[in-house]
């Protein structure tokens, strides 16, 4: 418990699905869900009439609001399904469920921190009800970036895979970075390392 939320960050719950395996339907409400696939594909489908494959390199963000049913499955026979599901609570309650889902190539994230989820649908990425925005980057060598949180803000730093300094502080493969009082995120002297980041409100 001490451990679930940072600002509106609810939890990110990591997840391998093995094969032919997965979660049955069940229902969610005035959550933004977002789905960041990592290895395999996650079979979605909902109560609003989608049925999608998420492979990776998308983000899918739904939108529980006043209720919704899904199930996640792995439908591959020999391949493992690998991804994070991220809870952000949502700045507003009661809001008709919807479903959104975007591709973003590693060519995009090479290097640097792309928006994959903001409140404004800002450079392309999927929209949240919350007052959160979220950044996904892949460093190598001497690839660097830097990100500038307004004062007040809360960050969370979260390594996907690999290695990666934060402001510093070396991260490793499932490790995580939870900044206060800090207004630069500065990400240096990757390894293969895939990260996401976090611009909370307080």
């Amino acid at each position: 418990p001490e451990h679930m939320g940072w600002g509106n960050l609810r939890v990110i719950n990591e997840d391998r699905i093995a094969p032919g395996t997965g979660f049955g339907t069940h229902g969610h409400r005035d959550m933004e869900i977002i789905s960041y696939v990592l290895e395999g594909n996650l079979a979605h489908k909902d109560s609003m009439g989608n049925v999608k494959g998420i492979p990776p390199g998308d983000v899918q963000r739904m939108s529980a609001g006043t209720g919704v049913q899904h199930s996640e499955f792995n439908h591959a026979p020999n391949q493992r399904t690998h991804f994070l599901q991220i809870w952000i609570e949502p700045d507003r309650r009661g809001i008709p469920p919807s479903y959104e889902q975007k591709s973003f190539p590693d060519s995009d994230k090479r290097g640097r921190l792309r928006l994959v989820a903001s409140p404004d649908a800002a450079e392309g990425s999927v929209t949240i009800h919350a007052d959160a925005r979220v950044y996904a980057g892949l460093f190598d060598g001497a690839e660097s970036a830097a990100l500038q949180l307004p004062p007040g803000r809360k960050g969370y730093v979260h390594l996907v895979r690999g290695e990666l300094d934060v402001n510093g502080s070396k991260l490793h493969a499932g490790d995580a970075a939870l900044l206060d009082g800090e207004t630069l995120v500065e990400l240096r002297h990757g390894r293969q390392a895939e990260v996401l980041v976090f611009d909370l409100e307080p």
